[in-house]
């Protein structure tokens, strides 16, 4: 097939700036391992506004694409590719699947490189890594799919597989963003009683309701600490979970934990922002540590959980409150950093898909 020459695309110029909504070309080729993929709708994670920030430090390969979820449909396939064939809908994620891990696509505009990593979807088309799709089948809810890709997977796999939630465990769940909805959620299907959703903003946190927390506390009105203990009791809880990176909230978590408690990070704190604990209670059984992306396996998970949400099990459409077009992303950005935005927003990226 012909390749399309350029595309609408959100780039990364500068850090703490404003994304450059702007055309950029694409490659004429694919290379091995690659999948070009048309873009329906992509999530907006927390991740892109900590790369936005700077949280990590400074950015070495500016000017770059941003996203890491989304939902699409394969136009092409490079060389070696064997698990997505041209026409299949599929999943995009940054949680490496199954497949080739390409080399990751170079673009142009300006005159200049425009970097990408494995998969990026703030753009009308991407190239992206096979290992970085999933088939879904042809008749998915495309807004829904896009969910798969990290909001979904992370806060399902957290419960699982980090905090490792079992019924009747006691959980507190800090920050009520995409992926700590669905963290309520997983620990609502595990079981867990009281589920303590924390946050800033009451719209976050009726949605955490919906979601299946028992309990909330908005933060900025009562003391968090003591709410959780009013709550859980003197003896601390079960299970502690961070989305927001700040090193006050894992001190706590971690002063809050049983002796044999876990506390999982899903925030990470800025560069420099290190985290202050007496590490005795380490030695005895209480488990501080870090997910990544919940350790999701996309190939086995993301089919997993997209049958639980067709049989009902499962709620994600509530989770979906806005849906932007591609030149309002920066709108979009803005709204989830004031706290207007609650829930998943979703960019839709073709106009010809169904808002």
């Amino acid at each position: 097939m012909t390749m399309p020459k350029s595309m609408k695309a959100a780039i990364l110029v500068e850090q703490r700036k404003p994304l450059v909504v702007t055309e950029v070309e694409l490659p004429q080729t694919l290379d091995v391992g690659q999948v070009l993929v048309k873009v329906h709708y992509s999530g907006i994670c927390g991740s892109q506004l900590g790369e936005i920030d700077g949280v990590k430090g400074p950015d070495k390969f500016l000017p770059h694409l941003l996203g890491h979820e989304a939902s699409g449909t394969v136009v092409d396939i490079g060389p070696g590719v064997k698990h997505v064939q041209r026409g299949n809908k599929v999943v995009l994620h940054w949680r490496k699947g199954a497949g080739i891990d390409a080399t990751p696509a170079k673009y142009r505009w300006a005159g200049q490189t425009v970097n990408a990593g494995f998969v990026t979807t703030f753009s009308e088309y991407t190239i992206v890594a096979e290992s970085r799709v999933t088939v879904i089948p042809p008749d998915s809810d495309l807004q829904v799919a896009a969910l798969f890709g990290c909001a979904v997977t992370t806060g399902f796999g957290v419960v699982t597989n980090n905090a490792k939630v079992r019924i009747g465990d006691s959980v507190v769940v800090f920050g009520a963003g995409g992926v700590g909805l669905n963290i309520v959620q997983g620990a609502a299907l595990a079981g867990a009683y009281p589920i303590i959703a924390v946050d800033l903003y009451d719209n976050k946190l009726e949605l955490a309701r919906a979601m299946g927390a028992t309990h909330l506390i908005n933060s900025r009105s009562v003391d968090a600490r003591q709410g959780i203990l009013d709550i859980a009791g003197a003896g601390g809880v079960d299970a502690f979970i961070d989305n927001t990176g700040q090193p006050a909230i894992i001190e706590m978590g971690y002063q809050l934990t049983k002796p044999q408690g876990r506390v999982t990070l899903v925030g990470v704190p800025k560069a420099g922002n290190n985290i202050n604990i007496y590490s005795l209670y380490l030695h005895f059984g209480k488990g501080l540590s870090g997910s990544h992306g919940g350790e999701a396996v996309p190939q086995e998970d993301i089919p997993r959980y997209h049958q639980l949400y067709r049989a009902g099990r499962i709620k994600l459409r509530e989770i979906i409150t806005n849906v932007y077009e591609l030149v309002e992303i920066n709108t979009a950005i803005q709204k989830m950093r004031d706290g207007s935005q609650a829930g998943r927003c979703l960019v839709r990226m073709d106009n010809e898909t169904p808002s």
